[in-house]
């Protein structure tokens, strides 16, 4: 029912997301789209791309008035960095044009340029690397405001923080309030909520902008006020914990997915991992003793947080290249370097928010349906008072 897609290259005129699906009726705020692409933009580590882009979503269908229409919804983020590559990626091609390409012959080890140079047939992997590159993500982050205004008219947020970069790591519990309030700083260092950790998180970046290389780290999604029963055992490819962990491993970079506490559980004893069940006769709802399953059982929320952790390699181009060969001679060669970043953990948790908020709106509009907000908030209200009433 929510279906979305994305275009554009990372150096070409703009990135481009279609979303279609929602509700008419639901209030659009693009300041609150632009600031989840500033808050994908933050981050101690980044690349002189940022220095260049300040994204700015421009909303030229679907929206009117502030608010949805029940048609497709268009986004355009326009690339200032176009300006410099105006005649290095030309749509069509002239004579004299192949004297300004900026052509990619020594593939980086960890990206998709080889791979995907000899599954497209191409010699060059400039077009490939164009794609792949993580700035077709700020297209997702977009629409995946546009998927937490969905939400947000059902008391559902989505937030992250950070929980590792390298060998640095957040051992403590964290508590809502303090991711929350962490999403609401104008100065985003490293994206931990607790500022004595963040600073060793800071040395390792420092480490590796000394040494010329890259580090990566873990990420957490944390989706707060999710009601039981989105999702379904019935079907593996209803289940909505495996769509979430493919919508997460889906982010440039990702190569693991965590959901609640898996991993403590596969080391643990049964007794020591399961949430036990309880009832409130109080608040007349039942209740659990933990949240390691990270909120999700057998597919199905079960009204507790929905937690997700991303698992981020390190980025593959390194300013201290590392070996490789040459597409045109087959010698040996050094990789090439793209102009990057050292770490994007915090911005990886951005893109994981968008990427968890699209998977749960798409979960509740199955679940509840609707054309208008009015018709799909009457069916919701409508389920709420059978879970009140079981």
């Amino acid at each position: 029912m929510l279906r979305f897609e994305t275009a554009g290259e990372s150096h070409g005129e703009c990135l481009v997301a279609t979303l279609a699906g929602l509700p008419a009726g639901i209030p659009i705020s693009l300041e609150a789209v632009n600031r989840e692409l500033w808050r994908r933009q933050q981050g101690y580590g980044r690349g002189g791309r940022m220095k260049i882009e300040t994204d700015r979503a421009e909303i030229v269908a679907g929206v009117r008035h502030s608010h949805t229409i029940g048609s497709p919804i268009a986004i355009l983020i326009r690339n200032k960095d176009w300006q410099n590559w105006t005649a290095a990626l030309p749509v069509e091609d002239a004579e004299g044009a192949s004297d300004a390409r900026r052509p990619v012959t020594r593939p980086r080890p960890g990206h998709a340029d080889l791979a995907g140079a000899i599954k497209y047939n191409f010699h060059d992997a400039r077009y490939i690397l164009e794609r792949a590159s993580a700035r077709e993500t700020a297209a997702r982050v977009a629409v995946g405001a546009l998927a937490k205004a969905l939400l947000g008219q059902f008391g559902v947020e989505v937030l992250s923080h950070v929980v590792a970069v390298g060998p640095v790591r957040l051992e403590r519990p964290v508590e809502w309030a303090e991711i929350a309030a962490l999403s609401r700083k104008d100065d985003v260092l490293l994206g931990c909520v607790d500022p004595e950790v963040e600073a060793r998180m800071k040395a390792v970046v420092d480490e590796a902008y000394r040494t010329g290389d890259t580090i990566g780290g873990v990420f957490e999604v944390v989706a707060h006020g999710v009601p039981a029963g989105l999702g379904s055992h019935a079907t593996w490819d209803s289940r909505l914990d495996g769509r979430l962990a493919q919508a997460i491993v889906s982010i440039q970079a990702v190569k693991g997915v965590e959901i609640g506490f898996a991993a403590e559980g596969a080391a643990s004893f049964g007794s020591k991992v399961q949430d036990t069940i309880h009832y409130s006769r109080e608040e007349r709802r039942f209740t659990r003793g933990a949240n390691r399953a990270g909120g999700l059982e057998g597919g199905i929320t079960n009204g507790q947080d929905v937690a997700l952790r991303g698992l981020l390699k390190p980025i593959s181009t390194l300013r201290r290249p590392l070996e490789s060969v040459d597409l045109e001679t087959r010698e040996p060669a050094l990789a090439a370097y793209e102009r990057s970043d050292v770490s994007v953990v915090p911005a990886a948790g951005v893109i994981g928010e968008a990427m968890t908020a699209i998977v749960l709106a798409q979960a509740l509009l199955e679940k509840f349906g609707g054309d208008s907000l009015s018709e799909t908030r009457r069916n919701f209200e409508g389920y709420l008072e059978q879970v009140r009433a079981f």
